[in-house]
């Protein structure tokens, strides 16, 4: 199960041994993108959760243990970034569009 709390109110990140996160930065010419879409899919593909990034370019999710993409999308743009969850971690990735 995947969950993706609203980015512009996001606690400090605490970890519980039984949660793993995907969590980042989207920039764009070295600064930080606001208003991206990051979506999270599955191994196959499939679509589980999306956020849009905050004022910070910050985004974050909770996910389950295994490889996940991140496909973040902005006007005129798109790239996938893979990432790799697993419980008790938190993964961060700086995403360059």
């Amino acid at each position: 199960m995947c969950g993706a709390p609203d980015q512009a109110t996001l606690p400090a990140l605490e970890l519980s041994p039984n949660e793993a996160v995907i969590h980042g930065i989207v920039t764009k010419e070295g600064s930080p993108l606001p208003g991206a879409y990051v979506r999270l899919l599955g191994s196959t593909g499939e679509f589980t959760a999306e956020v849009q990034t905050s004022a910070t370019g910050y985004f974050r999710f909770y996910a389950g243990d295994g490889d996940w993409t991140l496909r973040t999308l902005a006007p005129g743009q798109s790239v996938d970034t893979p990432a790799k969850a697993a419980k008790g971690t938190a993964t961060e990735v700086t995403i360059e569009l």
